[in-house]
């Protein structure tokens, strides 16, 4: 079957895709866009967590199928600055919260849409937003540190993300 979605903003196409093909299976291989991870293919571990019409999904779950005629962003998709960065994959350099890699990539899109949601998460939501994220190499504190840092950053207003709820506030952080 023929698949044409719109991905990272620009129109794509993959033909020959088979029945059973996961999205991302699609990204990674036919698509060239490697960034989300294969790792557990059971929707466990969130390395493969992309956005899906503006939704997180583990993109090992969803049969390529489903997105013809949508819309999906990976973690290359995110608006970056000058340095080529988004202000999230910047924390979790600043902050070490990169060891291998791995699970990166979902690791930033999960907490990307929290800052979307809550642009100033506590420590319990930060904890929820990213219990679908299995990291075998940080022990979770410099994830937290590299979220917590990102919310502090939130005075960036071209980063891509909902801050309808700062408005809301009426300080405009």
């Amino acid at each position: 079957m023929r698949i044409s979605c719109t991905v990272n903003g620009e129109q794509r196409r993959a033909d020959d895709v088979w029945a059973g093909e996961s999205l991302l299976y699609l990204l990674r291989e036919r698509l060239g866009l490697p960034a989300a991870k294969n790792a557990c293919e059971q929707g466990e571990c969130g390395s493969c967590t992309v956005y899906l019409d503006g939704r997180p999904v583990c993109a090992c779950l969803v049969p390529a199928g489903q997105v013809q005629g949508r819309e999906v962003v990976t973690v290359e998709g995110l608006p970056v600055e000058a340095d080529g960065l988004h202000r999230v994959q910047r924390a979790f350099v600043a902050a070490g919260a990169v060891q291998c890699g791995f699970c990166t990539p979902g690791l930033v899109v999960a907490v990307h849409d929290l800052l979307t949601r809550r642009p100033d998460p506590g420590d319990p939501e930060i904890r929820e937003a990213l219990a679908g994220n299995l990291c075998r190499c940080t022990g979770y504190e410099a994830i937290l540190a590299a979220v917590r840092l990102a919310a502090d950053r939130s005075d960036h207003r071209d980063d891509g993300l909902d801050h309808r709820a700062d408005a809301d506030r009426g300080d405009g952080s």
